[in-house]
């Protein structure tokens, strides 16, 4: 069992509240403070931020990953992004003080904890080195190659977002794979 599957069983039974939220409705914007944690039930979600020419997808949730501001799960400020249903979505909900106070409880749960964030960081690196020395192409594919539940799960419209391309560059590429 992996640190991931570890951490949905210690998890199973602190979950405070489920949330169901229709698509496109928000489960977190921006210059807010939640610093709650979700499990993803059913549904896709995306994470992004927005400047004001675009919007730019940093993340996915779907079917049980787990999602939240961390800017904001970590400092405890308003965060900087959006956090939406691209799907009708069906959550769990705990809150940072739970979550904490579960993750402290032992140290076989603080190592957990440890290895989720080492994922989480490390999983930036990778985006930040697909972005920064990639071409559009080799992007897709390691992205194809890390998560092909992405292909199933997320319109391609926000793929190509969070690919740093346009919609018609994915559509070229995905043409290419026929």
């Amino acid at each position: 069992m992996d640190f991931y599957q570890k951490l949905l069983l210690i998890l199973e039974p602190y979950w405070e509240e489920e949330i169901v939220l229709k698509r496109n409705e928000y489960l977190v914007t921006k210059q807010t403070k939640n610093t709650n944690l979700f499990l993803v039930e059913e549904g896709s979600l995306r994470v992004f931020i927005d400047d004001e020419e675009e919007e730019h997808t940093i993340r996915f949730g779907y079917k049980n990953s787990i999602i939240t501001a961390l800017d904001c799960f970590l400092t405890e400020k308003p965060t900087e992004f959006y956090i939406q249903a691209l799907k009708k979505c069906k959550l769990k909900m705990i809150s940072k003080a739970r979550f904490n106070e579960v993750m402290q409880s032992s140290e076989e749960n603080k190592a957990v904890w440890e290895q989720l964030l080492q994922s989480f960081v490390y999983q930036q690196i990778e985006r930040e080195i697909d972005l920064i020395t990639y071409s559009p192409q080799k992007r897709f594919e390691r992205v194809l190659k890390r998560s092909p539940q992405v292909f199933q799960e997320i319109p391609l419209k926000y793929i190509a977002s969070y690919l740093r391309m346009t919609p018609e560059t994915l559509s070229r590429i995905l043409k290419t794979l026929d």
